[in-house]
């Protein structure tokens, strides 16, 4: 008699099947893990949607898998969930997790002592790379305080896209400052009996990745529908890894953003080069733009946008979410200098609390905002109506443009002109203290460049308008990690060489013909040159560091097809484009002025909130919901 007349006759029982893996296993990442004490593991989950890991079990490399008992049994989107190893970890060990079927979700291996007082992903909770860590007293939280200020340049390898298409091509990037020798490294799928094989000896061969570059091969292990890849550098320490589920790595699976983000199935494998991102959870077309209306008050007046240009060549799709929405009251920021209502700039979030999010508006306005049932509205504790700010002189109308918050907790406003004298240029950075009292700010330091732009200075309000759009603060602890070369000096960066400056930089963009121009602020009101850098745009309009991505982004409105450069140190320690993003499709294109990502610690479900400001508040124009409406929110990966 046959199996099946076997089973059919009931002389052979079925077998259960087995449990179906949950929904978003491939999410779940190790996260980071110690061989002291209590031989703790943390699992994070970098998906949008919780995940049961009840019966989840676990090995290392000397024993079977085993169940373990987790502080909880579901880990939310962006959430932590840590347990102690049934057995002991070893000095020189590896721990595998198992869904309760079998299937490996992620894996780590470290050499002796790398796990020592921890090893955790650096540079992102989940899609970080394994670095050893300065304390381990993380677990359960995020990260980013027990990781060191820089990371070795292995540390800056990613597993950046993956095919499981036939030829099962793997990409790896290299986001560091020097090339990165891959001769002896290794991978593996999710076959625990198959021995990781040497990237050197798969097709086409690879021995270095450079700095900044990219490097691809073709898995001799072949990869499954529902598999997983696991880097591993010569010593047996995993780099990265990623897992995925049936068809999520077809075309292909790809980081969103390139090279830092969560991954996500794309819709074109862009083997090579920087990731398309737009597949499933960001760009392409689709989303909703949401909320909004309201009619306009007395005096508001919208104003349609004006300079439209074309996007650059080799702009990448928004790679967040597709919705939208219209996070303002309408008409909001009407002011006595600006009855109109338009002219909101600058955003920036405040990096040690990011539920404030501060904004400048031309004709000298500054507000702190807050949110309200989903809207920012100005902190009524602050002042509801918003503060006016001056020059140093106790006098003027700064045409304040963007903004940002330094580490003293400061705001930093730019202006291009005083608006009481219109077509004279004034380039400044000025210094406000927040806790300051009154509804008037004067700045406690202002530093005037003016003069080193003539080119503005034609008498005529246009050109003087060309100035200062944006500024960003970028930490020494980035410049100097990234091997930034002073271009002073022709050699690395070293900040004691400039005392008075405190411990960052400043980057002002230039409207004028889309540069950056570095300074330092010092703190007896000189400021010292550290010369231009190219975006690649025609404009800029706002500048940020975001700590997330660990880039400068210089953003640009409707004058360059409303996008987002994000910008890194090269091999030769100079600072240049890397990728460029547009907006979301369902937002306007308008003059978009302002951008804004709130900072790492504010991630929820695999995302952070990004907001854009209207100047012109026009939206789509009359009878849309958008008229009249300054402040966008939507958002970006963690």
């Amino acid at each position: 008699m046959t199996l099946s007349g076997l089973l059919a006759t009931g002389l052979v029982a079925a077998q259960p099947a087995a449990a179906a893996d949950p929904a978003g296993y491939q999410n779940v990442r190790i996260n980071e893990v110690t061989s002291s004490n209590s031989d703790t593991v943390e699992l994070y989950n970098a998906g949008s949607t919780a995940v049961s890991i009840s019966g989840w079990k676990m090995s290392d490399d000397g024993f079977s898998p085993q169940t373990f008992s987790p502080s909880s049994s579901t880990i939310p989107a962006g959430g932590f969930v840590t347990f102690n190893s049934p057995k002991g970890l070893g000095d020189s060990d590896k721990v595998v997790i198992y869904t309760t079927s079998g299937t490996v979700v992620d894996r780590v291996e470290w050499a002796a002592n790398l796990a020592k007082p921890a090893m955790a992903r650096c540079g992102g909770d989940g899609t970080g790379s394994w670095v050893t860590t300065t304390a381990a007293s993380t677990f359960g939280t995020s990260n980013t305080s027990g990781c060191p200020s820089s990371t070795p340049a292995a540390s800056r390898v990613r597993i950046n896209e993956v095919t499981s298409d036939g030829a099962d091509t793997v990409e790896l990037y290299n986001g560091g400052t020097s090339a990165v020798s891959i001769g002896a490294w290794k991978y593996v799928d999710n076959d625990t009996t198959h021995s990781p094989v040497s990237i050197s000896s798969s097709s086409p061969s690879a021995s270095s990745i450079p700095a900044g570059g990219y490097v691809t091969f073709n898995s001799t292990l072949g990869l499954g529908d529902n598999d997983s890849v696991v880097l591993l550098d010569g010593n047996g320490n995993t780099v990265d890894s990623v897992t995925w589920t049936t068809g999520g790595a077809k075309p292909s699976d790809e980081r969103c953003a390139n090279a830092t983000g969560w991954f996500q199935t794309s819709t074109t494998a862009t083997l090579g080069g920087a990731n398309s991102c737009s597949g499933n959870g960001g760009g392409g077309t689709g989303g909703q733009l949401l909320g909004g209306g309201g009619s306009l008050t007395s005096g508001c007046t919208p104003e349609a946008p004006s300079g439209t240009g074309s996007t650059p060549a080799g702009t990448l799709a928004w790679p967040g979410g597709l919705d939208v929405t219209i996070a303002d009251n309408v008409c909001a920021f009407t002011t006595s200098t600006g009855p109109e209502g338009r002219d909101l700039s600058g955003l920036a979030f405040d990096p040690a609390n990011p539920s404030v999010l501060w904004a400048a508006k031309n004709k000298n306005w500054l507000y702190k905002l807050v949110k309200s049932s989903g809207k920012w509205v100005p902190d009524a504790s602050w002042s509801a109506t918003g503060k006016q700010i001056r020059f140093a002189d106790g006098t003027g109308q700064p045409d304040s443009e963007g903004l940002t918050v330094g580490a003293n907790g400061h705001i930093y406003v730019t202006s291009e002109r005083d608006n009481a004298d219109n077509t004279v240029p004034k380039d400044t950075i000025m210094e406000f203290d927040p806790a300051a009292t009154g509804s008037t700010l004067t700045p406690i330091h202002q530093w005037d460049m003016t003069s080193q732009f003539p080119q503005l200075d034609t008498g005529s309000k246009d050109d003087a308008n060309l100035g200062f759009e944006g500024v960003g603060y970028v930490p020494d602890t980035w410049l100097t990690a990234n091997g930034w070369v002073d271009p002073r000096t022709g050699a690395a960066y070293d900040p004691a060489k400039y005392p008075l400056h405190g411990s960052g930089l400043f980057f002002a963009g230039l409207e004028w013909d889309g540069t950056l121009h570095v300074y330092g602020l010092n703190s007896d009101g000189t400021y010292t040159t550290f010369g231009t850098i190219a975006t690649g745009k025609v404009s800029v309009m706002d500048v940020m560091f975001d700590a997330g991505t660990q880039r400068i982004v210089a953003t640009c409105d409707n004058t360059c097809g409303e996008t987002h450069t994000l910008m890194k140190v090269n091999a030769g320690g100079a600072i240049v484009p890397e990728a460029t993003y547009t907006n979301p499709a369902v937002m306007p294109t308008d003059n978009l002025e302002g951008f804004a990502i709130a900072p790492p610690q504010a991630c929820v479900n695999g995302f952070r909130e990004a907001v854009w400001s209207d100047d012109g508040i026009y939206g789509f124009g009359t009878g849309s919901s958008s008229y009249g409406h300054a402040i966008y929110s939507g958002t970006f990966p963690c």
